[in-house]
C-alpha cells in the first residue's frame, strides 16, 4: 500500500495597487460608500489585484486627524461635498477657491498619513533619466 503525498494547492498572491495620491484614495472610499449605501457588500473578489486597505480604515484615518483637529468640520464638509460628485472642486471656478484651499489642506493632511501606513505610494526618488 503506498502512502498518498498531500501536495497543497497553491494559493494566487494577490497583487497590491497602491494609490497613486491620496485623492485617489478618497473617490475610492466614496464610490465605496456610494456602492455600500446601494446594498453591495464589500467582498473579496476573484482578481488577482487588490487595494492596501478597506474604504473603513480610510474612514477611520479621516475620523482619527478630525479627532486630532488636524481636520475640521468645514475640511469634512468640503471633502464629502466633492467627493460625492466625485471631482475635486474646480481651480478656474472663483465660488470654488476657498473649497479648494480646504479640499488641498485635507488632502496634503491625508496624504502623510496613508503614506505613512503604505496606503498612498511615496514619490520615487530616483531620477527619470538614471
Amino acid at each position: 500500500m503506498s502512502k498518498q503525498r498531500f501536495i497543497r494547492k497553491p494559493i494566487p498572491k494577490k497583487r497590491v495597487i497602491l494609490f497613486i495620491d491620496a485623492e485617489e484614495a478618497w473617490f475610492w472610499f466614496i464610490r465605496s460608500e456610494r456602492a455600500r449605501l446601494d446594498g453591495a457588500r464589500l467582498s473579496k473578489d476573484a482578481s488577482n489585484d487588490t487595494r492596501p486597505c478597506d474604504p473603513d480604515d480610510l474612514y477611520r484615518v479621516v475620523m482619527a486627524l478630525h479627532r486630532r483637529k488636524r481636520l475640521r468640520d468645514d475640511h469634512l464638509k468640503v471633502l464629502a461635498h466633492y467627493g460625492w460628485r466625485e471631482c475635486p472642486p474646480d481651480q478656474r471656478v472663483r465660488e470654488d477657491e476657498h473649497a479648494l484651499n480646504l479640499w488641498r489642506e485635507a488632502l496634503d493632511r491625508l496624504t502623510t498619513v496613508l503614506k505613512a501606513k503604505g496606503i498612498v505610494r511615496h514619490d520615487d526618488p530616483v531620477s527619470i533619466h538614471g
